[in-house]
């Protein structure tokens, strides 16, 4: 196996470990020092993470839709007991007997819709109304399925006690730390976009999302199937649209606070793409008035343009606001610590 792809297969299985994910993290041990070189065959010279994630996700997907029985065994989302430590031989035959297929998902950006990072941007939403008292119109780029354009109908545990309604989503030690809690937070208006928008209504968008969510974390899977009920109770728009389209034209409203938000996709912007989505926000806080004023919160790395085992809450108000750091966490989101 090349060099370069397998320091990028080291490097996925430590995130991975990070993360709480032992199987992932034994499968890409065990890809790295494959002599046959499966991996190498549907990655190519693909070496970035988000190619990696969408090997693993499009696996995934052909176990749930029950194509690959003998992974399955050893999947527990598809209802498999058998040690997920020693599922190599049979991940390796997938990737094998599904080459084509599992070489065409790579490509694909992947779709997790972390609902884990709605603690982050709920927080730093908190800070938004605080500081501005007013509603807001809740814009999200890289949306997905939308699921996080319903945060604020979550709910999230912390040491002092709980934030948020009642509801089949709840988020223990979400915070370590506390946003304030006390702002009144309104959402006016939920809109987001996506390349490639997800269903979550459908059979096979839930499959979708299920499949890019990491087969031995119990926990996300229940979090991401609670998403699904709120999801159908909570009406979000989520367009096909790239993120710089989405945005052009966007200008504040009179009696709102309108934010721009997005967590852990910036990476998958091409410079150019991400140069305008900068841009128009940009142009649009520039316009804001202290009745109208414009926001951009986000939950990324310290730099935005690579995926990252740990990521930063900023936040940017305008008129007038500078970038702030207001907290940190894992990329899943849970749990963020408040600066």
């Amino acid at each position: 196996m090349p060099g370069a792809m397998r320091r990028a297969l080291l490097a996925q299985a430590r995130a991975c470990a990070e993360l709480g994910s032992p199987m992932y993290a034994e499968l890409l041990l065990r890809a790295a020092d494959d002599p046959g070189g499966a991996v190498a065959g549907v990655l190519g010279d693909r070496t970035g993470s988000g190619f990696i994630l969408g090997m693993l996700g499009t696996v995934h997907r052909i176990v749930l839709e029950g194509r690959a029985p003998e992974l399955a065994a050893h999947y527990p989302t598809a209802g498999g007991t058998r040690d997920p430590l020693r599922a190599w031989p049979a991940f390796r035959d997938v990737l094998a007997g599904h080459a084509a297929e599992v070489r065409e998902g790579a490509a694909d950006p992947p779709q997790t819709n972390e609902v884990g990072r709605s603690a982050p941007l709920v927080g730093g939403l908190l800070a938004v109304a605080e500081a501005t008292g007013l509603p807001v119109r809740l814009l999200e780029i890289g949306a997905s399925a939308g699921l996080n354009l319903r945060a604020d109908r979550f709910r999230f545990l912390h040491e002092g006690g709980a934030y948020g309604p009642e509801s089949p989503v709840v988020l223990p030690g979400a915070w370590r730390g506390l946003p304030p809690v006390d702002a009144p937070l309104v959402i006016a208006g939920r809109r987001g976009c996506d390349p490639s928008p997800v269903d979550a209504a459908s059979a096979d968008g839930r499959r979708r999302l299920l499949s890019y969510v990491w087969p031995d974390q119990a926990e996300r899977v229940a979090r991401l199937r609670a998403a699904f009920e709120v999801a159908a109770r909570v009406p979000a728009e989520v367009v096909r649209a790239g993120a710089a389209g989405f945005l052009d034209g966007l200008a504040p409203e009179r009696g709102v606070v309108t934010v721009v938000w997005h967590s852990t996709m910036r990476a998958y912007l091409s410079p150019d793409e991400a140069a305008r989505v900068d841009r128009h926000i940009e142009d649009a806080g520039a316009a804001a008035t202290g009745d109208a004023p414009v926001a951009r919160l986000s939950f990324e790395g310290r730099d935005p343009s690579r995926l990252d085992a740990v990521q930063v809450v900023t936040l940017r108000l305008w008129p007038g606001g500078e970038p702030a750091v207001l907290g940190e966490g894992p990329a899943h989101g849970l749990p963020t610590t408040w600066f």
